[in-house]
């Protein structure tokens, strides 16, 4: 019994990898054969999507340090490290998140005034 929940998530993992990369199979089919290119639109590219990653995982890492820090500054019980740990990780992974869009922005306003 206790071998029941491991072959049901691969199980499932399976499927559902085979069935979105099926549909996604069958609307390109669709696209070729109504005559438009597939790839149009697709290409575009994302300048930032590293920086947003990046950033994101430093403030996790910065996160889970404070809360490290934190826990054992302070000698909490299980339950308020749990806390802890979760707040800082959200507090500084959305913090990360929030400067890379502060430096996207920032980007994209001095792109539209060198244009102008």
């Amino acid at each position: 019994m206790e071998y029941l929940v491991p072959i049901t998530l691969f199980v499932t993992g399976f499927a559902m990898i085979f069935g979105i990369r099926y549909l996604v199979n069958r609307e390109r089919m669709a696209l070729i054969e109504r005559g438009i290119n597939p790839n149009d639109g697709q290409s575009a590219p994302k300048p930032f999507l590293s920086l947003k990653i990046g950033l994101l995982l430093v403030g996790l890492g910065l996160g889970l340090v404070v809360a490290l820090f934190t826990v054992i500054a302070t000698k909490l019980g299980e339950d308020e490290a749990a806390a802890i740990y979760f707040g800082c990780v959200l507090i500084f992974g959305g913090l990360g998140l929030i400067v890379s869009y502060i430096i996207e922005k920032k980007w994209l306003d001095q792109q539209l005034e060198s244009k102008l």
